[in-house]
């Protein structure tokens, strides 16, 4: 009878695809490697184009290593979105995203610092790797230096007697791809991946969104059981009833399977990046499972004496991104200068978002969002610079600029007399020499002029020169006629007022 129940319970389990994580240094070719796997395995079944967000796609092997694979052991999922940050942060909350790690390593430039900490996140995933050694079409290309570089990190691959398998590929023109997949599939079979799919269905969240066209839009991997639209789903911070479900492809679906990346439209809010899913027999019993507190208002800070606050709003496409970047700038030195960020949200820029930054005198950073019109239009009326980014790294530098700017000398303005015109005497392009007398404080030689033409600011210009009775003076007081040579960017006329000042650059 046990032998019975065991056979009865084995039928429950079937093979499911590998899923799997890219990783490795910025610019070694990541991206390249995941383009090029999809635009051939999957323009192949004229699938059309990719929904954005989805943050995962399927692929199909045609010609499986073993002759008895199953679908399931054709099929590879990769998960096209987490860099570093966003892997680790699926990683911290105890979830298993993915079942096979892929180190890309630039064949030309080795080991790097991102590819020791891709190595880092993937010990700790505890997931199996394979390297991929890419750029093998360019000039310098050595792949034995990154066979023996990646040794001092305890990465011995075949090749130099351990026993991690390695690839040479180039993500140009295709070089060593098919060896890739098919070595993938061998890892995957190896180690035997199976579900249950009589089992409700659970698994991880893997990138989440907001549109004002769609709501929140959430893209899941299944870990087991079969997900279907109607069915309450929950996660330890949101909840809703899916009310549609889409492939990779952006096509509707009435079942998704395991391993098989889907975006699930119905969450009432903006679940967390790397949460675990499940499937629950009510709206009230998904709500109990709620865990997670609201993110309160801004945090309390000490201020010590001479540090300054930038207030940031961020404002981005995806939670992944939103996660990373707050991880990152928590990273950066904050001795001179604290960042408090007020807000930070999926979804465009809003109006919101605009009369806030002017109340905290915040600086509102997007990142791959867009301003909605009143947004704009509000943020020109109250002069507020609303700064888009595409790249982390660029919007980091963003942020240490800003920064900077906390502690550059102030420019600050001393107005000292103001100058009646009475008479033009010589005007030469750029310069002219005009006769007038000092009405209020005093006036001095090599300042700057403010040209005033009825009570209209028209130019700025400097004083080269100042004379009284034809000999040259450093200053002249209120009541003194005296002559001036004028250069500047606008014509003085007769009867204009020239305000006198000096602008000196003051530490704040």
């Amino acid at each position: 009878m046990p032998e019975e129940k065991g056979k009865k319970e084995n039928k429950n389990l079937v093979p499911r695809p590998p899923v799997v994580v890219v990783l490795g240094h910025i610019d070694h070719g990541k991206t390249t490697l995941l383009d090029f796997i999809r635009k051939t395995k999957v323009a192949e079944k004229e699938s059309g184009g990719i929904t954005q967000h989805v943050g995962a796609y399927e692929i199909e092997i045609g010609n499986p290593p073993s002759p008895k694979a199953t679908e399931g052991q054709r099929k590879i999922t990769f998960i096209d979105t987490p860099g570093h940050e966003a892997f680790s942060q699926i990683r911290s909350r105890g979830a298993k995203a993915a079942d096979i790690a892929i180190l890309v390593i630039d064949a030309t430039e080795s080991v790097k610092p991102q590819t020791k900490e891709a190595i880092l996140h993937i010990k700790k995933a505890g997931i199996p790797l394979i390297v991929a050694i890419n750029k093998m079409d360019k000039p310098g290309a050595d792949p034995k230096k990154a066979a023996r570089e990646l040794v001092r990190d305890d990465i011995l691959i075949e090749s130099m007697g351990g026993k991690i398998p390695a690839v040479e590929v180039s993500a140009k023109t295709g070089q060593g791809v098919p060896d890739l997949l098919e070595l993938i599939l061998l890892v995957a079979e190896m180690e035997n991946l199976k579900t249950d799919i009589s089992k409700p269905a659970k698994g991880v969240v893997i990138e989440c969104c907001m549109t004002s066209q769609r709501g929140t839009m959430a893209t899941l991997i299944l870990n087991e059981g079969k997900l279907k639209p109607g069915q309450i789903i929950g996660t330890s911070s949101a909840y809703g009833k899916i009310k549609i479900l889409e492939n990779f492809r952006g096509e509707q679906i009435s079942e998704a399977s395991p391993s098989q990346p889907v975006l699930v439209l119905g969450f009432e809010k903006v679940p967390k990046v790397g949460e675990e899913f499940k499937i629950f027999s009510g709206v009230e019993e998904a709500k109990a499972n709620i865990k997670t507190k609201e993110r309160g208002g801004p945090e309390v800070i000490n201020v010590e004496e001479g540090q300054k606050v930038l207030n940031l709003i961020l404002k981005a496409d995806v939670v992944g991104s939103l996660e990373a970047i707050e991880e990152v700038l928590k990273n950066l030195p904050q001795e001179k200068v604290i960042l408090r960020i007020l807000k930070g949200e999926v979804g465009e820029i809003n109006e919101t978002d605009i009369k806030l930054a002017v109340q905290a005198k915040a600086k509102i950073l997007g990142f791959r969002v867009k301003a909605n019109p009143i947004a704009e239009s509000l943020a020109e009326r109250e002069k507020i610079r609303i700064m888009k980014f595409d790249v982390i790294y660029d919007l980091v530098e963003g942020v240490r600029k800003y920064m900077e700017k906390l502690f550059e000398p102030e420019t600050v303005r001393t107005d000292l007399g103001k100058i009646k015109t009475l008479i033009v005497f010589l005007t030469d392009k750029n310069r002219q020499i005009v006769g007038g007398k000092v009405i209020e404080g005093h006036v001095k030689k090599g300042t700057s002029i403010e040209v005033v033409r009825d009570g209209e600011i028209k130019g700025k210009g400097r004083m080269i020169n100042l004379q009284r009775n034809k000999k040259d003076i450093e200053t002249a007081p209120k009541g003194e006629e005296v002559g001036i040579l004028y250069e500047g960017n606008e014509k003085i006329e007769k009867d204009d007022l020239l305000v006198i000042y000096t602008e000196e650059k003051r530490k704040i």
